[in-house]
C-alpha cells in the first residue's frame, strides 16, 4: 500500500492507494485538472492537488485520516456524475474514473477471497 498526499479546500487529505496503482491515481489527477478548465458547467468542483505520494505513513495528529482509496474513488466519481456539463465531453473524464474505479473495487474483492 502506497499513500498519497493531497492539498485541498479542507486541508490535507491521506489517500491509500495499491503500490500498482499510484501512478494511475496520480496521472487521472493531473488529467482532471488539465480538463477542468475546459468544463463549461457553472458548477465545477474543486480538485485538490497531489503533494506527495509515499510508501510508509505514521498518522500522529488525530486531526487527520487516511482514506481508502476506492472510498475516494467513489466519491470523485459521484462529484463529476452531478456536474451539469452540456458543451464538454464530460463522459470521457468518467470513464477515466469509472475505469479506475473498477480496478481497485476487483483489487478488494480479490482480497477479501
Amino acid at each position: 500500500m502506497r499513500f498519497c498526499l493531497l492539498q485541498g479546500p479542507q486541508g490535507l487529505e491521506f489517500v491509500s492507494i495499491p503500490g500498482d496503482h499510484m501512478y494511475q491515481f496520480v496521472a487521472l489527477f493531473r488529467r482532471l485538472h488539465k480538463e477542468m478548465d475546459k468544463l463549461t458547467a457553472g458548477e465545477k468542483p474543486v480538485l485538490p492537488t497531489v503533494i506527495a505520494e509515499f510508501n510508509d505513513l505514521e498518522l500522529v495528529s488525530y486531526d487527520h485520516s487516511v482514506v481508502d482509496g476506492l472510498d475516494y474513488i467513489n466519491q470523485l466519481e459521484s462529484l463529476f456524475a452531478d456536474i451539469q456539463e452540456e458543451n464538454y465531453p464530460l463522459i470521457s473524464l468518467l470513464t477515466e474514473i469509472r475505469a479506475f474505479q473498477a480496478q481497485l473495487e476487483y483489487l478488494a474483492e480479490e482480497e477479501e477471497n
